[in-house]
């Protein structure tokens, strides 16, 4: 890419491309296709079909999708199979129609099978059974995947495929129930603080363990393997680092001021015991992430407080 080069974000206004798009901005990246979901819904083949071909874009970043925590995952199932399946379909495929010079497809996590052998390597994906709450989501986003391999492979496109850890950060719009563990954690403790309340319940046992990576990290990672990276190998982009549930909740209870009582209900559910990616492949590229957890939460919460506290 050069920084005049035409650069479709598909997902712009979400964590991960907004992120991004930001940064893009700052390293002087000047021809940005930016386009909202009123503007364009990218469920809908004949619009996608029609906007690749009025924008020709050179290059393509996928960060669109319908995302959610365990409870949304467990509920609607259904919908976030069907919106993410046919949202990379329509980008994929009019990405090769409109002969895009090179595309990056986020996957995530939870495509890695239940029982994977941590840290989970790239050539762990497809060797055994997803975990049940995120099947739907996760077998979307395998299809995405396999979708952009067999494109490299009968069409020679440049389609790449990076596996992210459990994002979080600064420009999450979703903090109720069914949001992702940090955004609901840190809703929760803001509202116990404001509200000085006694106690607050916590889903699972706190042991779980995810390879939570701040959003700028993530953002930043794919940026440099877009400017970097010619190759099409699978990439996982992560701390290499697991963090339990209950660290998050303990720097959480501590950045808030929380002073009450933390409950665990084991009776609830926490996913995949263990999660936690392999990056030595993008290290050797030359990349690693610049925040650790605690300077992480740290800023996203601060950057909660100030966009919806009140």
């Amino acid at each position: 890419m050069d920084k005049n080069s035409s650069i479709y974000i598909a997902g712009h206004t979400g964590l991960i491309g907004s992120a991004i798009t930001r940064i893009l901005k700052q390293k002087g990246y000047k021809n940005l296709i930016l386009k909202k979901r009123d503007e364009l819904d990218l469920g809908i083949q004949k619009d996608v079909e029609r906007f690749f071909e009025k924008e020709r874009p050179e290059y393509v970043f996928i960060c669109a999708g319908r995302t959610g925590g365990i409870k949304a995952n467990i509920e609607k199932g259904a919908d976030f199979i069907y919106e993410n399946s046919i949202i990379n379909l329509n980008l994929i495929h009019f990405s090769h129609i409109f002969n895009v010079k090179k595309l990056l497809y986020i996957g995530c996590s939870c495509m890695y099978p239940v029982n994977c052998p941590q840290p989970m390597k790239e050539e762990y994906l497809l060797t055994g059974k997803i975990e049940k709450t995120n099947e739907p989501y996760a077998i979307a986003k395998i299809m995405g995947l396999k979708m952009c391999q067999a494109y490299n492979e009968q069409y020679k496109t440049e389609f790449l495929t990076v596996i992210g850890g459990n994002v979080y950060g600064s420009g999450e719009k979703q903090f109720d129930e069914g949001a992702h563990v940090i955004p609901a954690l840190i809703k929760k403790f803001y509202i116990a603080k404001k509200e000085n309340l006694k106690e607050i319940e916590i889903w699972g046992t706190g042991n779980a363990k995810r390879d939570f990576i701040y959003v700028d990290d993530i953002a930043n990672a794919c940026i440099f393997l877009m400017e970097n990276y010619n190759g099409k190998e699978i990439i996982n982009i992560g701390t290499g680092r697991g963090t339990s549930i209950k660290e998050i909740v303990e720097v959480l209870k501590e950045i808030s001021g929380f002073k009450g009582k933390i409950i665990f209900n084991e009776k609830m559910p926490e996913g995949a015991g263990i999660r936690i990616l392999d990056i030595e492949k993008i290290k050797k590229l030359g990349w690693v992430p610049e925040y650790n957890i605690y300077e992480g939460l740290k800023l996203t919460y601060k950057w909660f407080t100030e966009k919806y506290g009140k």
